[in-house]
């Protein structure tokens, strides 16, 4: 049975209606879930960069407020402990270094030159006397003096009391004292203290550290 042209061309009409309805359907729901998955990824992607924002933020504020221990100034400079040190050794050294033709003033007045010059160091900076002197012109005694600082044992800067730097260190000193031709080493610990004024280290005081090895000796003659 024929169909009339005019069924034909709403049918068709009816179809492309459809058509285009469905188009219209696919491409909504394409638009959408591309929407929503770059929406995602959008979010992901921000909370990745703010968590590494983050992070980066703490690394370097944690940074900024805690300084590494070797980034901290020092109380006292290498070099400056290295001249402290040397003041130190020439001191004790020299304490220890005479002979039975010394004399007293002469002999203690470049050593005074390295200390506070107090009336302490001044009672301590000085040659044998009494019996041991006695002994020592007798026997045309003769002694030399080494020292070698072994370590620090405090560096401070009082500020509380405004008395300046100070190093406080172990210095071994031995002294080869010679009598009637006849050779005694001794050896000792000694805390010695020295301190800054006008910007020079000068001795400020000493005292026994450890007993050593006192009375190891050898014999030598003249």
């Amino acid at each position: 049975m024929d169909v009339p042209e005019e069924g034909k061309r709403s049918g068709l009409l009816a179809l492309a209606v459809l058509g285009v309805l469905l188009v219209a359907v696919l491409t909504v729901f394409t638009v959408f879930d591309g929407d929503d998955s770059g929406g995602d990824d959008g979010a992901a992607t921000s909370a990745a960069t703010a968590a590494r924002q983050d992070g980066a933020n703490a690394d370097s504020g944690s940074g900024g407020t805690q300084q590494p221990s070797g980034g901290a100034t020092p109380i006292v400079a290498l070099t400056e402990v290295a001249a402290a040190h040397e003041v130190m050794a020439k001191y004790m050294a020299g304490l220890n270094t005479y002979d039975h033709a010394s004399k007293p003033a002469a002999w203690s007045a470049p050593l005074l030159q390295l200390t506070t010059g107090d009336t302490q160091m001044e009672q301590v900076t000085a040659l044998p006397t009494g019996k041991d002197w006695a002994q020592c012109e007798a026997g045309r005694c003769s002694s030399k003096g080494t020292a070698t600082v072994v370590r620090d044992a405090m560096i401070s800067d009082d500020l509380v009391r405004d008395s300046g730097r100070s190093i406080s260190s172990v210095v071994n000193v031995t002294a080869a004292r010679t009598t009637d031709g006849q050779t005694v080493t001794e050896s000792n610990r000694w805390l010695v203290t020295v301190k800054e004024e006008s910007g020079v280290w000068v001795v400020s005081g000493f005292d026994i550290f450890g007993l050593g090895d006192v009375g190891a000796s050898d014999e030598s003659g003249e």
